[in-house]
């Protein structure tokens, strides 16, 4: 199968959340998580690529916090899966030349980095400000499960219960 990590997955919510806000909001790691159910140490993991990456700024101290690096417009899906996967690549050979001496001339080759170019394109099309305020119904989705959540029991150990 071919796919995104986790890490790529939860970057993606961490990151449509903030977009979601006005623009220049701050908000704790631990704000996050819960908006967006995620696991807080998950979360923790995440900042540091997207912050190298310019899509997250942090503010540390008692009044510190993530928020957008630069506008949800000028931050796109494959900024993020550049950011947590390091590129795409759908075959060891695309971008590598010299992995194979045919390569040159592979039609498989070919095909493979031609599906990368169109996949990159895609997802170089797709705004954080767009997903963020063209989904209809995406917020309340959110808050529906949120307040779901709020109501069942939490337990011992665990962040929610399942529903």
């Amino acid at each position: 199968m071919i796919g995104i990590g986790r890490h790529t997955d939860y970057a993606a919510r961490l990151v449509l959340h903030l977009a979601s806000l006005a623009e220049n909001t701050q908000v704790t790691i631990a704000e996050i998580a819960e908006e967006r159910m995620l696991p807080v140490a998950f979360v923790r993991r995440l900042i540091g690529p997207l912050s190298s990456a310019g899509i997250l700024t942090t503010v540390v101290g008692a009044k510190g916090g993530v928020r957008l690096g630069r506008h949800p417009s000028e931050i796109t899906l494959l900024d993020l899966v550049n950011a947590m996967e390091g590129g795409i690549t759908l075959n060891h050979c695309v971008g590598n030349e010299h992995t194979c001496p045919l390569s040159s001339h592979c039609p498989v080759q070919s095909a493979w980095a031609g599906a990368t170019r169109s996949l990159e394109e895609s997802l170089a099309s797709v705004t954080f400000e767009a997903l963020a305020h063209g989904a209809e119904g995406h917020a309340q989705a959110h808050q529906e499960r949120h307040d779901l959540l709020a109501k069942v029991p939490t337990q011992k150990g665990r962040r929610h219960a399942r529903v």
